[in-house]
């Protein structure tokens, strides 16, 4: 009989389906693991339920007790359902990049959130793994179990997860895809895979542009739930025969394409994963089987990678329309760049001799990111910091101004001109999901009094001048 004492009775024995339109006619048969039809709605669900029975047995969590956990939603998701069948209290730490729709689910669960920058480094006291550590400390009965270590969390998929696989194809699996996070994933998966087949199988991961794993440092992207700066304990590289880096664009664009032609709604590392697994199975010929990972539903992403307005605001996503578009107008828009520990007295010469009225002010090396962007140095700056008492010697990122406004480069004209009616006025023009360049009041004038101003190229992305 299909009845069940309780929720967590249901994680695992999710089922395999066919991809047939996102692959090319050739290809080796793709089949998608949908991790989705777990209770908690990701594969998250398998380590939250071996986890906490680890700690149990362990004598970490008693009667009572609080689980405390820095996660991008699904993991805490599966945390919750769990604890809430045992009768513990949960609090839950995540980037600021996370979506309003998970955190809302983790808070109608009765989780506790606490929502920290993403853009800084892991060893960083506001990070959300350095907040869970201390909130872990200070509170009686609490214990974090910290899925980027806990072993735990490979061990519940060498025992469920890579089972189910070859189960599910008999024995024939020739190549299996997932994202990384964590690395749990990919290193239980895996490693069962492997002993069963002999080492036969083919463990591909795949990463965000950006992160460590394909080669990376760790530099921001918009993917959420995968990809790391750097390399967690859960993570068995030697189980890993190839890693595939994927463009924020590509993932996402490939995400919406699994909604509309496989009706598959899943998250953007899920359409990050299938882009490189497509490649896998295009590469493998028609006597292969390959397999890619779902990790999560993308309905925790309807007010992003599902969002027209949310894509055309980073420049994934043109909007119908028959009036000029923001990249019409920006073009020659550049801004130059400046370190935050360069002086002010730089800046002054930096303003003149490009020729600008803004400086964006970024630590990382160009082509820069959305997110390391930290503020902009402008003539008013200037002053007010003169006026202030500055000296020219000292740093620049002691005397921000906020970054600019962003807004995409498909966007109408019309519906940003208002932003600019300040002369000092700019706006952040975003490109396939990074900075391109500025667009300013200048430029809008040119722009409005000569359709396009001569001698003037189009802009490439920031930073490559």
């Amino acid at each position: 009989m299909s009845r069940y004492e309780s929720l967590t009775d249901l994680i695992g024995n999710t089922p395999l389906v066919r991809l047939r339109r996102v692959v090319a006619a050739d290809s080796a048969p793709l089949y998608a693991k949908v991790e989705y039809l777990n209770p908690g709605g990701s594969v998250k669900d398998r380590i939250a339920l071996r986890m906490v029975a680890a700690a149990e047995a362990q004598g970490l969590l008693g009667p009572g007790g609080t689980i405390v956990e820095p996660t991008s939603g699904n993991t805490g998701v599966g945390l919750a359902i769990v604890a809430q069948q045992k009768g513990y209290h949960c609090v839950f730490t995540c980037p600021d990049k996370v979506s309003r729709d998970k955190i809302d689910v983790l808070r109608a669960y009765g989780a506790e959130v606490v929502i920290c920058p993403a853009a800084v480094r892991p060893e960083h006291p506001d990070s959300y793994r350095s907040v869970a550590r201390r909130i872990a400390a200070e509170r009686p009965g609490a214990v974090q179990l910290n899925q980027y270590a806990n072993q735990s969390n490979p061990d519940s998929h060498y025992h469920t997860t890579g089972p189910e696989l070859w189960r599910q194809t008999e024995g024939r699996l020739t190549h299996f895809v997932t994202g990384i996070g964590t690395g749990g994933t990919i290193s239980g998966t895996g490693r069962y895979l492997k002993e069963v087949s002999d080492g036969a199988v083919r463990v591909v991961g795949v990463d965000p542009d950006g992160s460590i794993y394909s080669g990376g440092t760790g530099r921001p992207y918009l993917l959420e739930g995968v990809g790391q700066p750097s390399y967690p304990d859960s993570y068995d590289p030697t189980v890993v025969d190839e890693i595939i880096p994927v463009a924020d664009h590509e993932a996402i664009m490939m995400t919406r394409r699994l909604a509309r032609e496989d009706a598959l709604l899943t998250g953007g590392s899920g359409g990050m994963a299938v882009a490189a697994a497509a490649r896998v199975a295009a590469e493998a010929g028609p006597q292969a089987l390959v397999v890619v990972l779902l990790p999560d539903s993308g309905r925790g992403y309807l007010s992003k990678i599902f969002n027209d307005d949310w894509l055309a605001g980073l420049g994934l996503h043109d909007p119908p329309t028959d009036q000029p578009r923001v990249r019409d107008a920006a073009i020659g828009g550049h801004p130059a760049l400046i370190r935050p520990d360069e002086t002010l007295a730089h800046a002054v010469k930096l303003l003149r001799d490009a020729d600008t009225t803004h400086l964006l002010v970024s630590a990382a090396p160009p082509p820069v990111r959305l997110a390391e962007i930290l503020g902009t140095v402008t003539a008013a700056v200037l002053a007010r910091a003169y006026a202030a008492g500055a000296g020219p010697d000292e740093p620049v990122g002691a005397h921000l101004g906020p970054v600019p406004p962003q807004v995409g480069a498909g966007m109408p004209l019309p519906d940003v001109i208002p932003l600019l009616t300040d002369p000092s006025a700019a706006l952040l023009v975003v490109d396939g999901g990074r900075p391109s360049c500025l667009l300013t009041a200048r430029c809008l004038v040119g722009y409005l009094a000569e359709g396009r101003p001569a001698g003037l190229s189009a802009p490439s992305p920031l930073g490559e001048q």
